[in-house]
């Protein structure tokens, strides 16, 4: 009885002890999935690729509770994955291209006849997206995120250049989205048809990888 019981005890504290065990899927699970929250690791080097969400448009506004500016109903991201850390962490990616459909994209400032095209310059941009959805897109050093707006308007055609340090925006699982709400740029060049500031608005939904909805942990 003596000896049973020490050796229960023993086995008692060496259970206290010991850590309890961690499934390995739970331990390895990246701060980007695919197959759902918690699922298979995003692989660097490979390509993601949104579209606005269906029903809504990405604006250009000349403030942030105005509805005066530039709207488009198509537009388009892809980006590079870099670094896939284990979550929580901060992964990262190489904005390669970022396109506006100026065949959908309407204006109502007065003076302005048309959209002829709108190009996001000096790509490609570093974006980091975080384990709380948090995500950020910044330039290369040196450079600035810019945005040029060409118009059509009673004048002639007129180019808006705007710029700024940096855009954050919010990831959410619910529908695989990156949210960016009234995101200001200041005109750096351009006539007095173009607005001295931009408040950009766009919901790029469902982030994919491969056709596959991508997760954030």
């Amino acid at each position: 009885m003596r000896t049973r019981t020490l050796l229960t005890l023993a086995g008692a504290v060496v259970a206290l002890t010991l850590p309890a065990a961690v499934p390995a899927s739970a331990a390895d699970t990246a701060v980007l999935t695919t197959g759902g929250a918690g699922g298979t690791a995003v692989a660097s080097g490979d390509t993601l690729v949104a579209n606005l969400a269906s029903g809504t448009a990405a604006t250009l506004y000349s403030s942030a509770t105005g509805t005066s500016g530039v709207s488009c109903a198509s537009s388009q991201f892809t980006a590079t994955v870099g670094d896939n850390p284990t979550a929580p962490g901060t992964a990262t990616e190489s904005l390669t291209a970022h396109t506006f459909d100026s065949a959908t994209c309407t204006s109502n400032v007065i003076g302005v006849m048309g959209v002829t095209s709108i190009t996001v310059d000096n790509l490609p941009y570093t974006t980091a997206v975080a384990s709380d959805g948090t995500v950020t897109v910044t330039p290369a050093a040196g450079s600035t995120i810019q945005t040029t707006v060409k118009l059509r308007t009673l004048l002639g055609s007129i180019n808006c250049v705007y710029q700024t340090a940096a855009l954050s925006g919010t990831a959410s699982n619910t529908d695989n989205s990156i949210t960016f709400a009234n995101q200001r740029f200041t005109k750096t060049s351009g006539s007095s048809l173009c607005f001295a500031n931009g408040f950009f608005t766009a919901k790029y939904a469902p982030v994919t990888d491969g056709g596959s909805p991508v997760y954030v942990n």
